[in-house]
């Protein structure tokens, strides 16, 4: 065997076993990606607080970042308190009313019974319900079972996901103290792979999150939690579920008004007139509170379509739940945002020759 064969097997060889070694380095960090990903999104968004935290209270860089992790945890657990013990509060209500048969239905409008394909069927189990509810269920039992174990799966999830988030936070802390070796870490990445443009590319990546951060996670947060607010004070039935609904809806870009309206009309046929008319006007404010958080919290603007925020964000929720819904698109926009930079690139180096 010649020496050149003898080389090429051992590169081959020595290739391989770096393969294998970070590809276990990949098995045992994979529970942990999503989860430090999130947490270094949270810290680029929420770094210009820690830095004003810092210079105003004149603390150090330690102290800052417990208050602020403090804060943001608080921001987190109570609305989510508040919101399951309502959800189990509703579910404790219906199941007491189905055990004792005192659940009051109203009877179907006769428009329902109109409705082509299904409206006959629909008519008919509503007004089944509405004379026995009992009954109603009893026909359905085994559906009804199935649908309250998805219920009680789903809840377990919703369950873990905050737990990650809470990790997730305080990871970003950590993050948030350590800041500037971070970026200098990212900056020798990104020198590696793009032939010295490391600090040009760390600080787009920087910009692209902050601005998705800002521009839609921060807006649909706001937007859904004034909304589970209005939700809660309301009385509404799962008020949790259409919250977290809303959620999902103002992240892909979709106007939450398609829900806050039909609850609205919903109000003036359960509630009195006045408290009907502030829940109609309060959904109205929170709906078009949009058109008004925009242009503060996205000063710079998130140029990717919506379709790629709408993929990111219904992708990363099939794959990484909940935590998922949100980093799936700040990576998807910074992903394409990284393409087509690299395309821009590639077209000024065509025309330069």
């Amino acid at each position: 065997m010649t020496d050149k064969s003898t080389h090429i097997i051992e590169t081959a060889i020595k290739i391989g076993l770096i393969a294998l070694l970070a590809f276990w380095c990949y098995l045992i960090a994979a529970p942990f990606i999503t989860l430090i990903v999130w947490a270094g999104i949270i810290a680029i968004g929420v770094y210009p607080l820690y830095l004003m935290l810092k210079k105003k209270s004149g603390l150090s860089a330690g102290w800052s970042s417990t208050i602020l992790t403090l804060c943001m945890l608080t921001l987190l657990l109570v609305p989510s308190y508040i919101i399951s013990g309502t959800l189990l509060d509703n579910a404790k209500v219906l199941s007491s009313h189905i055990k004792n048969d005192t659940l009051k239905i109203s009877p179907p409008p006769e428009k329902v019974a109109s409705i082509p394909v299904i409206g006959k069927k629909v008519a008919d189990f509503w007004q089944l319900a509405s004379d026995s509810p009992k009954a109603a269920f009893g026909v359905y039992n085994d559906q009804i079972k199935a649908g309250i174990k998805w219920i009680l799966s789903s809840v377990a999830n919703v369950g873990l996901g905050i737990l990650m988030f809470v990790f997730s936070i305080i990871i970003a802390g950590i993050f948030l103290v350590s800041a500037s070796g971070v970026k200098k870490t990212f900056i020798l990445i990104f020198n590696r792979l793009a032939d010295g443009r490391g600090e040009e590319l760390t600080r787009l990546s920087r910009d692209t999150v902050k601005s998705v951060v800002t521009g839609i996670l921060g807006i649909a947060f706001i937007q859904s939690a004034l909304a589970g607010v209005g939700f809660v004070l309301m009385g509404i039935p799962g008020a949790g579920l259409l919250t977290f609904l809303c959620l999902i809806m103002a992240i892909v870009q979709i106007d939450i008004l398609l829900v806050l309206i039909p609850l609205s009309i919903y109000a003036f046929s359960e509630y009195s007139t006045m408290p009907a008319i502030i829940f109609l006007v309060w959904n109205l404010v929170v709906g078009l509170s949009n058109n008004v958080l925009k242009p503060i919290l996205l000063a710079k603007g998130v140029d990717a379509p919506m379709a790629i925020i709408f993929i990111g964000a219904i992708g990363g929720l099939i794959l990484s739940g909940i935590i998922g819904l949100f980093t799936g698109a700040v990576i998807m926009v910074l992903g394409y945002t990284l393409f087509m930079l690299w395309l821009e690139s590639g077209e000024t180096e065509i025309a330069e020759k």
